[in-house]
């Protein structure tokens, strides 16, 4: 029996072209039971398989513990090269298939129409209860002290730092402010579990994956305030960051623009043969527009290495899930588009990154995408431009910022192991606050970015209706100089 090592999907399907080497998948019902199944230790090996119909290859992959089919599609092109004993088939056979682009499809002489939905809900991927403790025989990545430790810290600092500038908002020092409450563990969790190579392509919901990396509160505090040491020069509002030396793309505020930007990004690496993959977040809110369909179709077909990270947080602003979709979730879309998937709870943070550490594993090494569902809930307003109580109960939001913090759940988990104490909590607190307090004061007192920043940097020479663009404000500055900031050198 032929033995091939495949390193990617797109070499079989070269393969397939040339030798007519592609089969269906010989048992859909294994295919069914282990689609979602994955080993960290697993390789691709490609088998060919003998039945009653001929030999008829599938690629699988296998380990001591875990087991799944991979679909290789045989062309449909006329066979004529071929030995005749692979182009007959028996009459039954014929009958009961038919012979369509991507594969042969069974008939069926029974009208049933699939279900619009499972009999029951798709599993959340879990590590520690409610209390911090491991669920017995629960399989997650092991996370070192230093690890654990320097998660537990970024996701107390990234909640305190919303703390401060959402109040910071409230006095009117800064225009605009968005916190993660509640979604903290997505945040650092999934950036400990990414390498620093990985590109992000963020919503607005992702500071987290930031202060992880090294962006510091000064750095926070200089694009919430929009002075010139702002690292996209005060161009964005509060909230939209950017870092290219942490390969950190600029927040757009669009909708999902985000999405299938990642999978080009993601496929040039691949061209590249880069070893790293692109981790892109968005919302259940996202997932209503095109642009995330269109995304998980393209990364699909094109086979790029794009981490999709789904926070499924019961809200896009004030309209619920049940009227966004009838599907379970979004976990559930990734194998319509044919893209694996799992569903993870997003208020663990050992589980959020076991599963981000496996997906991109994948992602890199098996060069595809991954959907990864977690589920978790915005227990903060979606900005200061909102109030939440207006179309949500407050017992919902107090169950789930006390019964299911997961800043506090990884904290029992850290605590347990040794690792930490409530003196160790109560110094990482004080300094944490003390640090914010300061940068803001700096940022504050920095100046602003010049008006010439405005119509800088986007060309090599600017074009004349930039020019004029620029002509005409400084004219309207000199009639109305009382109208414009008197902070910002002119």
């Amino acid at each position: 029996m032929a033995v091939w090592w495949v390193s990617s999907r797109t070499f079989v399907h070269s393969l397939s072209k040339k030798i007519g080497f592609l089969g269906v998948v010989p048992s859909r019902s294994s295919w069914d039971a282990s689609f979602m199944q994955y080993s960290s230790s697993s390789s691709a090996i490609l088998s060919r398989v003998d039945n009653r119909y001929g030999s008829r290859p599938y690629a699988f992959f296998d380990n001591s513990t875990t087991r799944f089919l991979v679909p290789r599609f045989k062309s449909t092109e006329p066979e004529r090269d071929l030995d005749s004993q692979h182009v007959k088939e028996d009459e039954e056979d014929h009958d009961q298939a038919l012979d369509f682009p991507g594969g042969k499809v069974a008939f069926t002489f029974e009208m049933s129409f699939i279900s619009e939905s499972a009999d029951k809900r798709f599993p959340c991927y879990r590590v520690l209860d409610d209390n911090g403790e491991p669920i017995v025989s629960s399989n997650f990545v092991q996370v070192t002290k230093e690890v654990a430790v320097k998660m537990y810290s970024d996701m107390v600092t990234l909640q305190m730092m919303d703390t401060i500038f959402y109040e910071a908002q409230r006095q009117g020092r800064i225009s605009f402010y968005l916190t993660t409450s509640g979604e903290e563990a997505i945040n650092i969790a999934s950036a400990a579990a990414l390498s620093a190579d990985d590109l992000v392509l963020p919503q607005y919901r992702e500071p987290g994956v930031l202060l992880w990396r090294g962006f510091t509160l000064q750095d926070f505090a200089n694009q919430c305030f929009g002075n010139k040491a702002d690292s996209g020069k005060a161009r964005q509002m509060p909230i939209h960051y950017v870092s290219k030396n942490h390969n950190y793309f600029a927040v757009s505020s669009p909708m999902a623009t985000q999405l299938p930007q990642a999978v080009g990004v993601a496929y040039s690496l691949k061209m590249d043969g880069k070893n790293a993959c692109v981790a892109t977040y968005f919302g259940d809110g996202g997932s209503s527009e095109g642009d995330f369909h269109a995304a998980l179709n393209f990364s699909a077909v094109l086979e790029a290495p794009v981490v999709f990270i789904c926070r499924n947080n019961g809200w896009a602003i004030s309209t619920p899930t049940e009227e966004q979709f009838r599907s379970d979730g979004l976990v559930v879309r990734g194998r319509a588009y044919g893209i694996r998937s799992i569903r993870v709870d997003g208020n663990d943070a050992l589980a959020v990154y076991s599963a981000i550490h496996a997906a991109r594993e994948m992602a890199v090494r098996e060069q595809r995408p991954i959907l990864v569902e977690a589920l978790t809930y915005r227990v903060g307003h979606h900005s200061t431009s909102d109030d939440s109580t207006k179309y949500r109960p407050l017992n919902e939001i107090e169950y789930w910022k006390l019964a299911r913090n997961p800043v506090n759940r990884f904290r029992k988990w850290v605590e347990k192991k040794g690792w930490w104490s409530d003196k160790d909590d109560s110094e990482l607190r004080g300094s944490i606050r003390k640090q914010i307090l300061q940068a803001i004061q700096i940022a504050e007192k920095t100046e602003k970015p010049p008006l010439a920043d405005m119509f800088s940097d986007v060309y090599d020479k600017p074009p004349s209706n930039l020019q004029e663009q620029e002509k005409l404000l400084r004219e309207t500055i000199k009639r109305h100089p009382q109208d414009y900031p008197s902070d910002v050198p002119v």
